[in-house]
């Protein structure tokens, strides 16, 4: 059983990294356009996703995570790389909702970031990948 929860605690991760990495490129898409129809079509692309695949991705990805600690608690719990990634994990739980905030400033037409903003703000979800991964397969600590 805990190979088939963690199979699918991965497949979580992969659809929910997805989601993180293009949501904030509509939101680049979204300020640097200037027709009405782009801009409507970019608001509902972002509500899509982020309801369709990013939410719950997130929530599978936790409630699996979760799954797979309860199986074996003495085998992470103790574990400082597992500290560390839950700690990771809470801190890409808030870009998550800090996504949230800006798309629904960008759907209410009342978001002054500009696209280079969004450029950078869609580069953070490269370092949590890099850092997880490496603590969750090389565990150095």
């Amino acid at each position: 059983m805990y190979k088939w929860v963690l199979a699918f605690h991965i497949i979580a991760v992969i659809c929910w990294f997805a989601a993180l990495f293009y949501l904030p490129r509509l939101f680049v898409y979204h300020a640097m356009s200037d027709d009405d129809i782009s801009i409507e079509r970019f608001k509902l692309m972002q509500r899509k996703l982020y309801r369709g695949i990013a939410n719950p991705a997130m929530i599978a990805t936790i409630i699996l995570g979760l799954w797979l600690v309860s199986m074996a608690p003495e085998a992470y719990l103790n574990q400082t790389w597992f500290q560390l990634k839950a700690v990771l994990v809470l801190l890409l739980v808030g870009y998550h909702y800090m996504c949230l905030s800006h798309m629904k400033r960008l759907a209410e037409d009342r978001s002054n970031k500009s696209h280079v903003y969004f450029r950078l703000f869609n580069e953070v979800p490269v370092f949590f990948l890099i850092a997880i991964v490496i603590l969750v397969i090389v565990q150095p600590f």
